[in-house]
């Protein structure tokens, strides 16, 4: 790698913010950058090749986020329904133009320990979201709502064993927030000679 490639790759990487969907301007993106960043999730480091990334991709935000509603709807009792909650998940992607949701399908190597195969799908949901910085997109890596609960789950049909890893919102933004770190990076690292 050369020092303008090196220049370029630490430019997005530090250029990449999380912008809450709600902020999003509605703008759509053509599916072939979706797809695009797909492709780069495809590239994530994974231990003996059990690739346990899956995506399940919504070209309309609004159909996901009202079956969202709903999963939470039906996994709180009436006691703890807040309808504040329910408006806000059916509204969420109002602004976004596209929904993934980041699934870690556990492998059947039993050698793989699960914080391999969650770490994999980390490093691929990451490719995305570089990906899309690199395209000028926004991203939002949610897991509020009920994207954690066990109804969401059921919802996906997904196996015991395997996890939803993040609802990723996609989109446009006027907005770009700057970047901060609030611990100083000498105090995060150890050298030893």
């Amino acid at each position: 790698m050369d020092s303008a490639t090196f220049v370029a790759l630490s430019n997005t990487i530090k250029a990449r913010r999380t912008i809450k969907a709600n902020m999003m301007n509605g703008q759509k993106a053509p599916n072939a950058h979706i797809a695009a960043l797909l492709e780069l999730a495809d590239w994530a480091p994974t231990h003996a090749y059990t690739e346990p990334w899956r995506f399940i991709v919504y070209e309309n935000p609004a159909e996901f986020c009202a079956q969202h509603a709903e999963v939470y709807k039906a996994s709180v009792s009436a006691d703890d329904f807040n309808p504040t909650v329910y408006n806000n998940l059916t509204h969420q992607g109002d602004l976004a133009s596209h929904v993934v949701l980041a699934i870690m399908q556990r492998s059947a190597l039993a050698k793989i320990p699960l914080f391999e195969e969650e770490a994999a799908v980390s490093s691929a949901i990451q490719n995305i979201l570089l990906g899309a910085t690199a395209l000028n997109m926004a991203s939002f890596w949610s897991t509020g709502g009920a994207a954690l609960k066990p109804a969401m789950k059921d919802f996906l049909q997904l196996r015991e064993e395997d996890r939803l890893m993040g609802v990723l919102y996609l989109g446009y933004a006027d907005v770009h927030p700057e970047g901060k770190r609030t611990i100083a990076l000498e105090d995060k690292i150890k050298w030893v000679k």
